[in-house]
């Protein structure tokens, strides 16, 4: 097994909700299970399990066929119309609202299913940490992201490890135009920082090391309402990161969570919010069906085994962060429809904001017109009022 490629492969959707949009029955996880168990016993997966955050099921999946592959995505597909079935069943809510299709083409991308995938050589020793969140768009990784692998008041290793010192390249992909480019950090760090401060546009899709010239962490980058023209949910992204001998520390990768900054999505998609880093048991999120909620899950490979998980946010001292979360929920929340709670205009397209727009439009007037610059005042005396 030696020098030879592993891949590991994490495939997420929503496919019903219990109840509403906070959770994921226990009926549709033991499907889950029942298949890819059914995978590994016929050696198309070395190993698998299967996480949950919120409404989504997560298929966290290592076998030898690469990226991409057809054979481990169809697996993932059929899987989730299994799923959907279980949750019809129980007639959970959205069941399957994260299939945009009802036919497999080769490859889940597009067709709802978020994916985040990388091969690699095992190293002597492989620590990954998946990440998975509910409620919330891809552009939410792009502050940990950066955190993790540009910013040293984070992460000592830049600073202190010879084989960190010459920094990382970043993968940013723009979802509107379709593009991609890639930044190399720290000397095009400011360069970077102008479009990954959007994130409902740019993305960090991948960052790799120089020293190493490996992958370091990869992410989901799909959004449902591109792709679907309309609103159907937000996007729940998922995330690799590897860790140690030249990348950072488990300590590190999780450090950015322990500050629960400020995402896009929430209620209905439409709304600015916490993340909240919180173990698997506790990503139930309902409070106004959030805060939104992350949860970071660690595996040791052994030769393609996920050994584990360790629920890393269970530990205790991301307390102070969910007590910030909270907090933060409570201020946003007081905003009600004005923003920055609610989102800007633009990321409302995918709403009703489009329909009222349009009802509304004839009463709309030119300021520069002057007749409709006259405003005559009419006072109302109370014969007037029936």
């Amino acid at each position: 097994m030696e020098n030879q490629k592993v891949t590991l492969s994490v495939i997420k959707a929503d496919v019903g909700g219990f109840v509403g949009h906070s959770s994921v029955h226990p009926d549709m996880v033991k499907k889950a299970w029942s298949v890819l168990e059914e995978a590994k016993g016929r050696g198309l997966l070395i190993d698998a399990y299967v996480g949950t955050v919120g409404d989504d099921v997560n298929l966290i999946m290592t076998h030898r066929r690469g990226v991409d592959s057809e054979d481990i995505h169809s697996l993932a597909w059929n899987t989730f119309l299994q799923v959907t079935e279980v949750a019809k069943e129980l007639k959970l809510y959205g069941a399957g609202q994260d299939l945009l299709s009802t036919a497999f083409s080769g490859n889940v991308k597009g067709m709802g299913p978020g994916v985040a995938e990388m091969e690699f050589v095992e190293r002597p020793s492989e620590p990954v940490v998946v990440f998975m969140a509910d409620k919330t768009e891809p552009g939410a990784w792009n502050f940990p992201l950066f955190r993790m692998f540009a910013d040293p008041f984070n992460t000592a290793g830049l600073v202190i490890d010879p084989k960190m010192h010459d920094g990382f390249l970043f993968e940013v992909h723009d979802l509107i135009e379709h593009k991609k480019i890639t930044f190399s950090c720290p000397e095009e760090m400011y360069d970077m920082l102008v479009f990954i401060g959007t994130p409902g546009r740019y993305v960090i899709k991948s960052v790799y090391s120089k020293t190493l010239n490996e992958i370091a962490a990869t992410t989901s980058t799909q959004r449902l309402s591109l792709m679907a023209g309309r609103y159907i949910g937000k996007d729940d992204p998922v995330m690799i990161v590897r860790a140690q001998s030249g990348l950072p520390a488990v300590g590190e990768v999780l450090e950015p969570f322990a500050f629960p900054h400020l995402v896009a999505g929430w209620m209905r998609g439409s709304h600015c919010g916490p993340l909240m880093p919180v173990s698997m048991a506790d990503a139930r999120p309902s409070r106004f069906d959030g805060p939104p909620r992350v949860v970071a899950l660690g595996f040791q490979l052994a030769n393609g085994r996920l050994v584990g998980p360790n629920d890393f946010f269970s530990d205790k001292s991301f307390d102070r962060a969910r007590e910030m979360a909270n907090f933060l929920a409570d201020y946003m929340r007081r905003l009600g429809p004005f923003e920055p709670h609610r989102l800007p205009m633009e990321e409302m397209e995918y709403t009703t904001m489009p329909e009222v727009l349009e009802k509304l439009a004839p009463r709309f007037q030119s300021l520069d017109d002057e007749a409709t610059r006259r405003v005559e005042y009419q006072p109302v005396v109370a014969s007037d009022v029936e």
